[in-house]
């Protein structure tokens, strides 16, 4: 009977093993990048509570089945998610694995001799052959000599050869790429846990201090503390805005030429104020953070009385555009109003006039003849308490104020105009028009570490491209003919390298040149 083969097990130690090699594999770390990739497309598919919570709360309420179980699976918070980090993590890990042994397997090659020259150089796939007027000794220094001065790094095994190679900076370009990759990876993460993004709308006169309650929206990372942001205030003096009136040459009617907003600073309660201004791909920088300039509208100014002529909301109301025209939508809310809650939605026109076909609507995005073009809603304006657009009106749980012929209720408004609304609710006024400039706000830690390895990858995916790896062997033996030596080039390329033949042609001709053989 044969004796039966026992096949190797290999225990704990045998599989971790296995795993780390499947882990840091390059097959593996492609496989994660891609995955991370895959993972990332849902952040831009449903929106993000980080990013706008109201828009994701409409979703989740528009959604009542599917809504609930994608915000389990941490759909609506892609880039915080569990799942989204052990990606990351897995990727990160499987880089460190796979190119740090790589990095050092590639200082130790860089740092040894380059191989013995082979017995035979023609058989190589590029050779040269010649036969010069010299000592082997000569022609060894002129071989040495050339591929030096063609910065190939050279040495001899033996006396009647030489060995050199260059192109190593293909490979550390290469080396330098991965790294830099994972450097991006540290620097998002950075970014992630210490860094913090908020956005806030400012009408013009209005002052900004850098507090948590003063944000419309805020993102801090989860090593952030909301309470100990740096202390600086600004304040937006004047928004300039230009706008295309010419229509002769190029320029196309109404199109924006610059937005600019002017602002008042101040680095600390207390100190001096600065002016600066903050234009459209030129942030403002703070202590601790960069004010982008992201938007621009107009914030009409309304006053809304009840009854008995006291004021229940006065201020600015920001309208978002719609169209170049800046056509704008928004929502006057009141919820100091009685016995119900008011709240007027609507349209901001600049240059209003009204169109047959579409009804109100704006010409020219300048503030030429404003007009407020409304319809009023009474009930509850923030139901169920869930965070919602600034912009828009929740009508969920309002009913709309109509006329005595059942019709919804106009609002046509100009600067200076009262509208006295029906069944003693009071009347709102159109006071004047003030601009607003749309700040975000960002303090990003790990920018720079991104930024520097961006580059770095840049220039090692460049240094990987272009550079060739090559080594090119030189031996020497006696001519039948005294006096005399036969030298024979040969080149040997990593990889496919069209210009081989011609690189080896021209150092067996310029030491053919130099030793003043023909």
């Amino acid at each position: 009977m044969a004796d039966t083969i026992t096949q190797p097990r290999l225990g704990l130690v045998g599989w971790l093993r296995w795993m780390w090699r499947q882990l840091t594999s390059m097959r593996t770390a492609l496989f994660l990048l891609l995955l991370l990739a895959i993972g990332a497309l849902p952040g831009s598919i449903w929106p993000q509570r980080s990013i706008d919570s109201a828009r994701t709360a409409d979703y989740i309420a528009n959604h009542p089945k599917a809504g609930p179980w994608l915000d389990r699976f941490g759909f609506f918070e892609v880039y915080a998610s569990p799942w989204f980090a052990a990606i990351y993590l897995l990727l990160f890990v499987s880089l460190v694995g796979c190119v740090l042994p790589r990095s050092k397997v590639h200082w130790t090659a860089m740092r040894s001799r380059p191989p013995r020259a082979p017995a035979r150089p023609e058989r190589l796939p590029s050779s040269g052959r010649a036969e010069l007027e010299a000592t082997s000794e000569e022609v060894l220094d002129a071989a040495r000599e050339v591929l030096r001065g063609k910065r190939f790094r050279t040495d001899s095994h033996d006396e009647t050869s030489v060995s050199a190679e260059k192109g190593y900076l293909k490979e550390t370009g290469n080396l330098v790429f991965h790294l830099s990759l994972i450097f991006v990876i540290i620097g998002v993460a950075v970014g992630h846990l210490w860094g913090w993004k908020g956005d806030v709308i400012i009408p013009v006169g209005k002052t900004f201090s850098n507090t948590l309650l003063q944000y419309d929206t805020f993102a801090p990372g989860p090593w952030v503390d909301p309470q100990k942001l740096s202390p600086f205030s600004l304040k937006v003096d004047k928004l300039d805005a230009t706008f295309e009136e010419n229509v002769t040459g190029r320029g196309q009617f109404g199109q924006p030429r610059d937005f600019t907003a002017h602002v008042t600073t101040e680095a600390v309660p207390g100190a001096p104020p600065k002016q600066s201004t903050i234009k459209v791909n030129h942030p403002l920088e703070m202590t601790d953070a960069g004010v982008f300039l992201l938007g621009n509208g107009y914030a009409p100014v309304v006053t809304v009385r009840d009854k008995d002529g006291n004021k229940t909301y006065s201020g600015p109301v920001p309208f978002l555009a719609q169209d170049n025209n800046y056509t704008s939508v928004g929502a006057i809310k009141v919820p100091g109003a009685g016995p119900k809650q008011l709240g007027f939605s609507g349209l901001f026109l600049p240059t209003a006039i009204i169109d047959k076909d579409k009804g109100p609507t704006s010409i020219f995005p300048d503030a030429k003849k404003p007009a407020l073009a409304l319809t009023l809603f009474e009930g509850t304006l923030f139901p169920g308490g869930r965070p919602q657009s600034v912009y828009v009106l929740d009508t969920a749980e309002m009913t709309q104020v109509k006329t005595d012929k059942d019709q919804p209720l106009r609002i046509w408004l100009e600067p200076g105009k009262t509208f006295e609304l029906p069944g003693d609710r009071g009347s709102i006024t159109f006071d004047s028009v003030d601009r607003f400039a749309g700040l975000s706000i960002r303090h990003d830690p790990g920018k720079f570490i991104t930024l520097a390895a961006a580059l770095l990858a840049l220039a090692g995916l460049i240094s990987s491209l272009v550079v060739r790896r090559r080594r090119v062997f030189v031996r020497v033996s006696p001519a039948p003919e005294a006096g005399r030596t036969v030298v024979t080039v040969g080149g040997l390329a990593k990889g496919d390298d069209d210009g081989l033949q011609e690189v080896v042609e021209d150092i067996l001709a310029t030491v053919q040149r130099r030793l003043g053989s023909a």
